[in-house]
């Protein structure tokens, strides 16, 4: 059988543009399919097995749960550190670029809302159930208005949990022996303020020189929870951890605003309910480990504890320490539903 010039020239164009088409389609099948996918994009610098971490995955457990939409929702959670520290991140949300959520301090909201830093302050929380009635009620309500308008960022719910405890090579077991105990504390100012004013000697010295400052006696100690002495080997240096309750943390959910806007209306409804019901497994996974922790790491003799018996003295020197500096960065409110919440 032969095929003249022009037959087989036809065949060749047919094939050709059937080919052509074939292409067109294929690509525009895959353009269409990821744009029906909507990526979103996690950080945090811990690793799988921190509560942070868990209450992240929670988190997008809860949103493929509850969104029924069209779209396809896909998760990315870098950990480690990939994408840097909690600074970064919340630096990512504000211009909505890289990060989309994470779990971070709320001191680096502070820019753009002095009040946020309210709930750093030590000895904030009478006791942990003090502490969830505070984080199950609304007191936070114009810091998250302030926070989304002036920095574009959403605070879904809150995390934390854990109980930070003065950390040293000797003793603290009454208000005696706080005076003097000269002791490493964060940049914030409220920090040298309040332990001042309870009778210790504060030094602000950066959380990375912490190990040895106490190593070489420039400070007797710190202050921190069973994690971080865990996790930064403070127990090699200091082993005596009284049980104070220096502070209760509180560590927002954070979700930036210029990505929210972009999504879907029953994208942005599922998303909120799962923040908040995933930071509240988060509070209470990192509560119910956080004794157990201590008790553990005092087991393995790493670190003797020591109960502080006049912490209702700290609690009453402290007093006037809160409502000065909460005067200062506009959050008395926020303060008196605090102390009022029962």
């Amino acid at each position: 059988m032969s095929y003249s010039t022009s037959t087989l020239f036809k065949t060749v164009l047919t094939l050709t543009v059937v080919f052509g088409i074939a292409l067109l389609f294929i690509g525009w099948a895959s353009q269409k399919s990821k744009a029906d996918i909507i990526t979103l994009h996690g950080a945090c610098i811990f690793d799988d097995e921190h509560s942070f971490t868990k209450g992240l995955v929670r988190f997008t457990e809860l949103v493929e749960k509850y969104y029924e939409g069209p779209k396809q929702v896909k998760f990315v959670l870098h950990k480690n550190s990939e994408l840097g520290q909690e600074k970064d991140y919340f630096n990512y949300m504000n211009i909505g670029a890289v990060v989309d959520f994470a779990i971070a301090s709320p001191s680096h909201a502070s820019t753009f809302s002095k009040a946020v830093t309210i709930m750093d302050v030590p000895f904030l929380f009478r006791d942990t159930d003090h502490y969830l009635k505070t984080m199950e009620s609304d007191v936070f309500k114009e810091v998250e208005k302030t926070v989304s308008d002036r920095a574009d960022v959403v605070i879904l719910g809150y995390g934390g949990g854990e109980k930070r405890h003065l950390v040293g090579r000797r003793p603290v077991r009454d208000m005696k022996e706080l005076e003097g105990f000269y002791m490493r504390v964060m940049g914030s100012p409220i920090q040298s303020r309040m332990f001042e004013a309870i009778g210790a000697t504060p030094t602000v010295i950066s959380g990375g020189e912490v190990y040895n400052a106490i190593q070489t006696g420039v400070i007797e100690g710190a202050e921190n929870s069973a994690s971080a002495i865990l996790k930064y080997k403070w127990f090699e240096v200091a082993q005596e951890v009284s049980l104070a309750t220096v502070s209760i943390i509180i560590r927002p959910m954070f979700f930036s605003g210029k990505r929210f806007r972009q999504l879907p209306a029953d994208l942005q409804t599922a998303i909120r309910r799962a923040g908040k019901e995933a930071m509240e497994f988060e509070r209470l996974y990192e509560i119910e480990i956080d004794d157990p922790l201590m008790a553990q790491l005092e087991a393995e003799g790493k670190v003797k504890t020591h109960l502080f018996k006049e912490r209702d003295k700290i609690l009453e020197l402290a007093e006037p320490v809160k409502r000065a500096y909460a005067a200062e960065i506009g959050a008395t409110d926020i303060l008196e539903a605090i102390n009022n919440i029962k």
